[in-house]
């Protein structure tokens, strides 16, 4: 195909529905809606580029040239990024009535978005053509004022960390509000630039958006608000803004927050981390799952079983799979470890990718899984009714169980922490040691 003719996302060659291509060809066709579809693609880029925390620091380490991913999945395509400081991540779903094409094969590949990429696509106006071609080897955008060609760079380890730990976060979050994207212009033109990074709560009362002193129920925490610019050029396209969030009490200090931006053709998503310094990468939610001895082979089983579909029916696979629905969570954690997997708060439902899987990484990637693995191996872990005594670094720890599950521990690091990170290696080691009698306990 030559470069006149459309986009092309690059990719060495990957999965895809009818096995591993050396040159697959995932999506021809047109943008129904080419000027928001262009903004949306600049949104995600924007992000990829942007370093929230200390944000001089993007500009010296030279994180201009990290690219989004993008999938072609049965009815849609995705390009998902994180922010350089990876508190922030960013996901573009085109929707069925925002493309017109021809899918050939399903896959997942990375983009390259440059100065010119991104110069091209600030001048598609809304009756312009905008054509994507996805396929193997270099990233071409075809608009009335010519072609541009892109080259692909290496994905940052720390994204498929980000991966894992976005899934497992989000996971958690029910939609709180929704509101018109008039109202979210307003609120957002209202927010003081000097908050900085400071987490405010936010409700909806009446269809109108406004700030709390503390939260409460219904409540969305909106941590760093300069966080959600992305979202401004696309609210007038918009048919609805919606928050997304975890439970929170009168005592929740911060939490992470899912904010969606929807029209007839696409979904713009951004995912704030708890704090702007904080980066989904060393969250440590997906701990838990990845922990258990048969998750790697349970994800195994259940990646052969994937086929791309837009969204993943946890119960229909896990009676297909003849696993429990926490084994084959557990699975689907192992998986997003590699970026396999990714969570969709807009239809509850986790969706198929494919970057290259390799299960022996997933430990590389998690240093306390590394640990906790050591000290189950060592063999020196002693469990009693509702403790636990676990040696580790020529220390004695204490891990506190309530009803059987790991609680707390007297270790610096949950000291710091508390769990808002994860579970510590001891908690994990712990954990790890009685999984399996949980295991056969629910089979």
């Amino acid at each position: 195909m030559s470069a006149a003719t459309g986009l092309t996302l690059n990719t060495s060659g990957g999965g895809t529905a009818a096995g591993p291509a050396v040159h697959p060809r995932f999506f021809r066709g047109f943008m129904t809606a080419p000027e928001s579809a262009a903004l949306g693609l600049l949104a995600v880029a924007e992000v990829a580029r942007a370093r929230y925390f200390q944000p001089a620091a993007s500009q010296r380490s030279g994180l201009g040239s990290l690219d989004p991913v993008v999938t072609g999945s049965r009815d849609r395509l995705r390009f998902e990024s994180f922010s350089g400081c990876c508190g922030v991540y960013a996901r573009l779903d085109m929707l069925p009535a925002g493309i017109d094409g021809e899918t050939v094969e399903h896959g997942t590949t990375n983009v390259d978005v440059n100065v010119a990429l991104r110069d091209a696509l600030t001048r598609v106006g809304g009756a312009d053509p905008l054509r994507f071609d996805v396929g193997p080897d270099d990233l071409v955008v075809s608009t009335l004022q010519g072609s541009v060609v892109e080259r692909k760079v290496p994905l940052p380890t720390r994204w498929l960390r980000g991966f894992a730990e976005v899934q497992a976060i989000a996971a958690g979050f029910d939609a709180r509000f929704e509101v018109s994207a008039a109202e979210a212009a307003t609120f957002l033109r209202s927010l003081s630039a000097g908050r900085g990074g400071s987490a405010l709560w936010v409700i909806s009362a009446g269809g109108r958006l406004r700030l709390t002193s503390r939260p409460m129920p219904g409540a969305v925490c909106l941590p760093g608000p300069g966080r959600l610019a992305a979202l401004r050029p696309l609210l007038r396209f918009a048919t609805a803004v919606r928050a997304y969030g975890p439970r929170v009490n009168g005592a929740t200090t911060s939490a992470p927050s899912t904010w969606e931006v929807e029209s007839a053709t696409q979904r713009l998503t951004l995912t704030l981390s708890l704090e702007p310094r904080r980066g989904f990468s060393g969250e440590g939610a997906a701990l838990y799952s990845l922990a258990t001895d048969d998750a790697i082979d349970d994800a195994d089983t259940v990646s052969a079983m994937l086929a791309f579909d837009s969204t993943i029916d946890v119960v229909a696979l896990a009676d297909d799979a003849g696993m429990s629905i926490d084994r084959v969570r557990a699975a689907l954690a192992q998986l997003a470890t590699a970026g396999r997997v990714g969570y969709d708060v807009g239809e509850a439902a986790y969706f198929h990718r494919v970057l290259p899987y390799d299960p022996s990484a997933v430990d590389s990637l998690n240093p306390r899984l590394i640990g906790a693995r050591g000290l189950v191996a060592s063999g020196d872990i002693a469990i009693e009714a509702n403790q636990a005594w676990v040696p580790s670094s020529g220390e004695l720890y204490q891990v506190s169980l309530d009803d059987g599950t790991p609680a707390s521990c007297t270790c610096k690091w949950w000291g710091l922490h508390r769990g808002d990170r994860g579970p510590c290696k001891h908690l994990l080691a712990v954990s790890m040691l009685l999984t399996p009698s949980m295991v056969e306990a629910d089979a």
